[in-house]
């Protein structure tokens, strides 16, 4: 990536959408691309048409960039994510967020589906992740000429806090209005593309995580790495019962997302009414 391919992308997007002077950023994953459908004034741009996008072909995963209102915030939205495990590299599957950044947001809020390893978590819960374990093993993520201090050994700036402790406890306070408690979780990220075996759901359990998935990691490094505060939720779409074998689909994770939906889209709206 290099700064004039940033720069045509932009300029595409900003051609396709004039008035796109976006604040915060939104990231939707399986399941949960029907939020960026209630944006509106919406302008819809397919990541095709957008050089340097990559594109995603996962189920659930529209692959469009929208812009518009939500509520009161002017917002971008991608519907769907390109994932590391579809054969894009670090830098490729966070230019677009990158994009997001250069089109003016100050806020990023990410979403995704996991697989539950806390036995506390049941199936369609809503979590707010508040810290994260790098299982990906990749390299090459944030951009290197952008690093100074830490970050020249390939430290994000931030990554000690790497979730916004102001943004979690907004979520925390709004979701109590809205009549459910809202948990906080550790995510696994892994590379993928796999459900966990039974012995891997208890290492993952031993090692501190709550959740398990295989995305939302490269974007929040490199939200780090630009400054960009990070508010990020996952719906538990199953909970793992080591002990008691079972097979999960496709199908049945964007079912569990999509009933989320009913907690998590509320959620969200109110969480932007406040950050304007």
């Amino acid at each position: 990536m290099t700064a004039t391919n940033l720069e045509n992308s932009v300029e595409v997007i900003r051609q396709r959408c004039p008035n796109a002077y976006p604040k915060v950023g939104l990231i939707l994953g399986s399941g949960l691309g029907g939020l960026a459908d209630m944006i509106e004034n919406a302008c819809v741009i397919p990541y095709a048409d957008i050089p340097g996008f990559p594109l995603s072909n996962v189920s659930g995963h529209a692959g469009n960039l929208v812009i518009g209102n939500l509520g009161s915030a002017h917002v971008v939205a991608m519907q769907g994510r390109a994932h590391l495990y579809e054969g894009w590299s670090g830098q490729e599957s966070t230019f677009p967020l990158r994009c997001m950044h250069a089109l003016g947001i100050n806020a990023l809020i990410v979403s995704n589906a996991s697989g539950g390893i806390n036995p506390r978590f049941h199936s369609g819960q809503v979590v707010a992740i508040d810290n994260h374990i790098d299982w990906m093993h990749r390299t090459g993520i944030l951009d290197a000429e952008a690093m100074s201090g830490p970050a020249r050994h390939g430290l994000p700036n931030r990554l000690r806090i790497p979730y916004d402790i102001s943004l979690l406890e907004l979520a925390e306070r709004l979701a109590m209005k809205l009549g459910f408690v809202l948990a906080r979780g550790t995510y696994l990220a892994t590379l993928g593309p796999n459900y966990e075996t039974r012995a891997e759901y208890r290492m993952f359990a031993k090692l501190g995580a709550d959740m398990v998935g295989m995305s939302t990691v490269p974007e929040v490094l490199v939200a780090n790495q630009l400054g960009i505060p990070v508010l990020a939720f996952s719906i538990v779409t199953n909970v793992a019962k080591p002990d008691a074998p079972s097979v999960t689909e496709h199908t049945e994770v964007l079912d569990w997302s999509r009933r989320a939906q009913s907690q998590l889209i509320p959620l969200i709206e109110k969480i932007l009414s406040h950050m304007n």
